[in-house]
Parts: structure tokens; C-alpha cells; sequence
């Protein structure tokens, strides 16, 4: 039986000649990654278990994202931690206040991570360089610490879901929508540690930053990975930016895999996820109308160029509804520095919005958007929790840039294909 994607790069990065779905074993990494959370915790066991030397200072990346500008003590403490153990092991790629970005944005951006990579990062939403064609997975911070020692980390081999996709999406459908689509058919737990595999024609119709998101929310369908095959779109992406040699995989003919999933494109409506899971999914039609508090734009999942460009498209020339806050968070320094080339910021502050430095303070609860009890948000982040943004009363809908936008103005969830047709 041949192998999938995931496989043959677990298997090169083993030195093996092939693995199968349920091996143990043991990996060469790529890229080993933390923030501003995870990676004091990862330093502690790194101290603790006596390691005096990183495996490859230029393998591995810290970003203070989470918590940052430092929003409270304990947070710039956690960060000082990071900044010392940067600065002692020289690490290349420290990226912190004032050159930080939202990690799983900052990565690709940088040409950090590419085409048939092994990358381990002590956050969750790691999986989003599937989008690359590489292997990439959320770990904790003990993994993180062996993995900044040894440059090695142990994987079991997933199995794999294979996700057919066909045809166009049509107007204000995207990964966002696509994702949550999937999420919706298959459950969060529906790919419990399965690599999921993205297949098919409609792959070209997607763009990068779609399959970014994508890619982003594979974990919370319960993934050990996303990805996709690499194709013009993606060689067109890492040009001028990734430096290494690209490694380009392909699953075989006969890969083996324990479900096929088929999306047509075209069939998709503009979709939220409802309060609590990611799951719960709505098309926009369905859950029209239901009265928000806030919206937030951005995050690891869509706070990418296209985000800004299509969330200003909706708002420029109109005013957020009344009662209703708005927060902009471009993901990297990059992308801000880009909206205001383009005016975008100048639409967004007139629009009534409040813009912030990269950071993914509401995303977690953090700061920057935290609610109180009986609040509602629109939200084009990846977790809709109790209590992810803040009061275990306050919720959070899921959605797309274009909806979240359209939601801002109408003050309740709203199609931004009617801002079309008005």
C-alpha cells in the first residue's frame, strides 16, 4: 500500500523508506517553534533536564504574540524569560514588540517554513504550514524543550482523511467558509489524529491565504495535520522568500486512506460557527439577524492581507452600527505596514473601528476585546469556547472576514452578499 502526503515526509525526515499509519517514530525537525505562553514553560524543562546548548539556533523561532504589548506583569515576566534565553542562545528568529507577528502568519511570511518541512510548535494552530505542503503539528512545551535539544521529536504516524474538492467558490465564500463547512460535516473530533489531506481540482480555486486558513483550523476538526499539495500557487508564494531547496511530496495512487470527504465549492454558502464548538455551524442565511456586542477581525486564521482588503471593501464609506465595537488586527507588522499604504487604516478608523498592533489578545481572552458576561461576538478566529473570549457567559460566533464586516455594520449577524445586491 503507497503512502499519503504526511507519510512520505514523516518518512524522509525518519530515514526511512516508508512508514504506515500507527509507527512509531522518531523525526528529524525543521523548524521548532514557541510564543510567548509556551515557550517560558519549555525553557523551565529545557534548564531543568540540564541541556546548556540548542540543537540549531537558527532552527528555532520564538514570537511574543499572545500577551503582547505586555498587558499585565505576569505577561511581561513571562517575556523577559524568552528575551534572556533568546539572547544567551543567539536564536535567529526571536521575533518580539515591534517586529512580531501573529505567529502562524509571521512564519510563512518570513519564508521560515516551506514546501516538505517537519515543524513542531508548542501552539495549537501549528498545522496552518500544511498550506505549504509541509508537515507541521501542534505539541506541548515538553516536546518544544526535546525538540530545541535534540532536534528530534517522536510521532506515531496518523492515518489520513482525504478531502475531495471541486468546483468555484461563488461570491463572499472562502477558506474561512470551506473550513468551517468541514468542521461542520465531520464533527471536532471527526479527524482525531488523522492527518487530513486536501485533494482535487477545486484546490486551484483556493488561494494561498485560503488555504492558510484552512490549513489553521484542521485542529479543531480534532487533526493532527492539514495539508495541501504543493502547486504553482504555492512555489508562486515561497519565491523570494523561502531560502532552502523546497521539498515537494506527493500521496501516491494507491495512498491509503480511512475516509473520503467530498465538498463542491460552488454549493457553499457564506457560514458561522454558533456558540460553543466550531462544529455547531449555520449558513449566514439561518443565523441572520441574531443581535453582537463586538467583532473582531483577525487573528492566526484571518488577519492575512486579503482579510484586510475584503473587511474595507465592506466598511469603506459606512459606519459601524451603533453599540457595536469593532477590532482590526492586522497579523504581522508587514500587513499593517501595507493597509496603510493602501488607505485601509484610514477606512477602518473612519468606519468607527479600533485597529491594534499584531497581537492574538481577544482570540484567547487575553486582552484587546475581552468580554463580560451576556456579550456576543462575530469573530474571524478559530475557537469559540465557553469563556474563550473572556466571561464563561459571553459567546462567540465563528466567521469569515466578509461576514464579520457586514455583521459590524448591521449590528447582528448579516450576508455581506445583501451589501452586494443594496
Amino acid at each position: 500500500m503507497g503512502m499519503t502526503m504526511t507519510q512520505k515526509i514523516l518518512a524522509a525526515h525518519a530515514g526511512l523508506p516508508e512508514v504506515h499509519a500507527g509507527d512509531l517514530i522518531e523525526a528529524k525537525l525543521d523548524i521548532v517553534l514557541g510564543n510567548d505562553v509556551t515557550t517560558p514553560v519549555a525553557i523551565g524543562v529545557f534548564e531543568k533536564a540540564g541541556f546548556t546548548e540548542v540543537f540549531d539556533n537558527e532552527k528555532i523561532v520564538i514570537a511574543l504574540d499572545h500577551y503582547t504589548p505586555c498587558k499585565d506583569i505576569k505577561s511581561a515576566e513571562l517575556c523577559v524569560i524568552s528575551r534572556d534565553f533568546a539572547k544567551k542562545h543567539s536564536i535567529k528568529h526571536f521575533y518580539d514588540v515591534g517586529t512580531v507577528g501573529i505567529e502562524h502568519a509571521l512564519l510563512p511570511e518570513q519564508g521560515i517554513v516551506g514546501p516538505g518541512d517537519c515543524v513542531i510548535g508548542a501552539d495549537s494552530h501549528t498545522c496552518t504550514y500544511g498550506a505549504l505542503g509541509a508537515f507541521s503539528t501542534g505539541v506541548g512545551s515538553t516536546d518544544m524543550a526535546a525538540g530545541m535539544a535534540s532536534g528530534l521529536n517522536w510521532f506515531k504516524v496518523p492515518a489520513a482523511i482525504k478531502v475531495e474538492l471541486t468546483g468555484k467558490p461563488g461570491p463572499c465564500v472562502s477558506g474561512k467558509d470551506v473550513i468551517l463547512h468541514l468542521i461542520g460535516e465531520i464533527g471536532v473530533d471527526g479527524a482525531l489524529y488523522r492527518s487530513i489531506e486536501f485533494t482535487g481540482e477545486g484546490v486551484a480555486e483556493l488561494s494561498m491565504d485560503d488555504r492558510f486558513t484552512i490549513s489553521n483550523m484542521a485542529i479543531e476538526a480534532g487533526g493532527k495535520n492539514g495539508i495541501f499539495p504543493v502547486d504553482e500557487k504555492t512555489l508562486e508564494y515561497i519565491k523570494d522568500r523561502f531560502k532552502r531547496e523546497p521539498a515537494v511530496f506527493e500521496a501516491d495512487p494507491d495512498a491509503e486512506y480511512e475516509r473520503v470527504v467530498k465538498i463542491d465549492l460552488s454549493a457553499l454558502e457564506p457560514t458561522v460557527s454558533m456558540p460553543h464548538l466550531p462544529s455547531n455551524t449555520k449558513t449566514v442565511k439561518e443565523a441572520a439577524g441574531l443581535h453582537i456586542d463586538q467583532v473582531v477581525i483577525g487573528s492566526c486564521t484571518n488577519g492575512r492581507m486579503s482579510d484586510m482588503r475584503v473587511a474595507a471593501s465592506i466598511l469603506k464609506g459606512k459606519k459601524i452600527a451603533d453599540g457595536v465595537r469593532c477590532i482590526i488586527i492586522p497579523a504581522t507588522q508587514k500587513i499593517y505596514l501595507k493597509c496603510m499604504e493602501e488607505g485601509l487604516l484610514k477606512i477602518f478608523v473612519e468606519a468607527g473601528c479600533a485597529v491594534s498592533a499584531p497581537t492574538c489578545g481577544p482570540c484567547l481572552g487575553g486582552h484587546m476585546g475581552v468580554m463580560a458576561a451576556g456579550e456576543r461576538a462575530v469573530a474571524t478566529t478559530n475557537r469559540n469556547f465557553v469563556g474563550r473570549m473572556g466571561h464563561t457567559q459571553s459567546e462567540v460566533i465563528l466567521a469569515s472576514p466578509a461576514v464579520a464586516a457586514a455583521s459590524a455594520l448591521a449590528g447582528c449577524i448579516a450576508d455581506p452578499r445583501a451589501l452586494n445586491e443594496a
